[in-house]
């Protein structure tokens, strides 16, 4: 009697689907201690020196001229050919991790009203922001020194230089921290969190359908590579599916919706900050070290700052949202986890970014295991129901 309630109950069971397989993978994304902390950062380093690359082949593509919808998708071929390598050598690119721990974050809000589940709930959380920070810190360090000595590399090679003045200052003034770059950031967060369901939809598909054995028991499969490396495959593309679903989604993203979009008179400009600060780093190389004494360069360094942050709060936002509607969170349990972030905050604020350890107040436990108020407690028997 309500399209309202059906809207809302489809979107539970959707959000239930697209989660159910995929909390291993978010779980790659979250480090726990400082020695896993540490190796994030090394990840991130390896995915911001592959980015510096990625913005070089970027800002060529831009330049070559072509229609809007053929540089969208050369864009967007190597965004996704990027994030790919990336994903096979193990290293990592920022603000993905948020929209892909949705389902970790489902999974730690199945028992939640056990003793203590706010808190450890909170705990996560905190292990996922401060992953995301160290993997910010990585891939922004890393390609910005890159991105210039790419390009210092081409100088003395090609004996020219790769970026005009004009295009230097125009890339400066795109980026600054007043202006379009937090709501263009904001939308990129959204991306984000898109290829996370794309990702989480396409692995349950994948094993709903069982693809996996199709793979390793086909005949005509098993008869080019052979039983045991269709076995392999099988495997493989079983613990992979979701990963190069995320990956190849995100890229083809980045490059075709702003074309599309502004097809239909809508500007929008992929922000990501791993690229951002690339740019940005390109622009300053070319202008040279009086660039630090001009009020648009520390506009733009603001914009980075500003896209890394909104990249982060939207992807994170979204998923947060996605793992209480796929447990099915309701109002007052929701008013817990929010008090208990808020608590946390308060009282450990550096946890959010560094790898320190977590100490959680003894008192959070006894009130999430503490009875109504209307409980009688004096009564032996228990209470009154």
């Amino acid at each position: 009697r309500s399209l309202r309630a059906l809207m809302s109950d489809n979107t539970g069971l959707l959000a239930a689907k697209v989660t159910e397989r995929n909390a291993e993978t978010g779980q790659h994304y979250i480090t726990r201690n400082a020695g896993e902390y540490l190796h994030m950062l090394g990840a991130a380093a390896g995915g911001g020196a592959v980015l510096a690359c990625t913005t070089w082949i970027k800002l060529v593509i831009g330049s070559l001229g072509l229609t809007a919808f053929w540089s969208g998708l050369a864009a967007g071929i190597n965004y996704a050919a990027c994030f790919v390598f990336i994903m096979l050598m193990g290293w990592t690119v920022a603000t993905k991790q948020p929209a892909m721990t949705a389902p970790a974050m489902a999974a730690r809000l199945r028992d939640i009203n056990a003793p203590g589940a706010a808190e450890r709930f909170v705990d996560e959380v905190v292990y996922l922001l401060r992953s995301q920070f160290a993997a910010i810190l990585g891939n922004v360090g890393v390609v910005m020194p890159v991105v210039i000595g790419i390009a210092m590399l081409i100088e003395r090679t090609a004996h020219h230089t790769v970026m005009d003045g004009y295009h230097a200052q125009y890339t400066l003034a795109q980026h600054q921290v007043l202006g379009p770059t937090a709501l263009f950031a904001a939308a990129t967060g959204g991306l984000l969190f898109v290829s996370s369901l794309i990702a989480g939809w396409v692995e349950n598909w994948f094993v709903f359908h069982r693809l996996d054995s199709v793979i390793a028991h086909h005949p005509r499969v098993t008869r080019w590579l052979g039983a045991e490396r269709a076995a392999r495959w099988g495997r493989y593309w079983r613990e992979r599916i979701s990963s190069y679903s995320a990956n190849i989604s995100l890229g083809l993203m980045l490059g075709l919706v702003p074309p599309v979009l502004g097809f239909f008179g809508i500007p929008f400009e992929v922000r990501h900050v791993t690229l951002v600060a690339g740019q940005v780093a390109a622009a300053a190389h070319e202008i040279g070290p009086q660039v630090t004494q001009r009020v648009v360069f520390w506009g733009a360094v603001g914009g980075i700052a500003i896209t890394g942050l909104m990249n982060l709060a939207f992807s994170f936002l979204l998923a947060f949202r996605l793992a209480l509607t796929a447990q099915n969170i309701g109002a007052v349990n929701r008013k817990r986890l929010y008090v208990a972030l808020r608590r946390r905050m308060l009282r450990q604020p550096f946890s959010f970014i560094l790898p320190i350890r977590l100490k959680t107040p003894a008192d959070a436990t006894e009130s999430d295991a503490a009875p109504p108020p209307d409980a009688e407690q004096d009564d032996p028997a228990g209470p009154t129901r």
